[in-house]
């Protein structure tokens, strides 16, 4: 039953259509939206535009961006002969977040999974492989640590072993099935600190 019109109606629809936003918390957010001055609100949509039109992949490691190369990359202090492989760019700002890995990241879109029908063409494994052709020590892969992760991990691990570089895996800091966005700094850490060679 509508009960607030078509207007609010409508807001409402579309604030439960993203994700981990329910019925409830949409109508407060509506409410909430609904309740700020127009000029916050123009800014707010405004950021909603530009951030559509002008995010891109960085071309080095495919993380989101708003230039052609992302911050990370971009920056000479980082240690760009240490790559360090998630899942996506969330992944990537969970470690960020750490404060303590310096190296550069390349981020795959996903993990290979046969029953979703998501093989190694469908993720950025063929980027991460022209990325180690450059002056690379080690790849660290941190995947989720679920079968998707794991079976993406020993995929990644059995292309790297020809090439003679370091090869390592993420610590099992990580609870099994737990994604990286949500785990907290000091697991993330304890699993960086205690990878192993693969």
């Amino acid at each position: 039953m509508n009960y607030y019109g078509n207007e609010l109606s409508r807001l409402i629809e579309e604030l439960s259509l993203l994700p981990g936003i329910g019925q409830k918390t949409a109508q407060r957010l509506a409410f909430h939206i609904i309740d700020l001055p127009e000029e916050n609100v123009t800014r707010l949509s405004d950021a909603i535009v530009r951030a559509k039109k002008n995010i891109r992949w960085c071309r080095e490691c495919f993380t989101l961006t708003d230039s052609e190369v992302c911050p990370i990359c971009a920056d000479s202090r980082r240690d760009h002969k240490t790559i360090m492989v998630v899942e996506d760019s969330r992944d990537l700002a969970a470690y960020e977040r750490t404060g303590k890995y310096n190296g550069v990241y390349h981020v795959l879109h996903g993990a290979i999974s046969p029953m979703l029908g998501i093989g190694p063409n469908d993720i950025r494994l063929k980027e991460l492989m022209t990325r180690l052709r450059q002056d690379v020590d080690e790849v660290i892969i941190a995947t989720n640590n679920s079968l998707e992760g794991e079976t993406t991990a020993m995929y990644i691990s059995k292309l790297i072993k020809p090439t003679g570089i370091k090869c390592t895996r993420i610590a099992s800091g990580v609870p099994v099935g737990g994604d990286l966005e949500y785990i907290d700094e000091v697991t993330l850490l304890r699993a960086l600190d205690g990878r192993t060679e693969l």
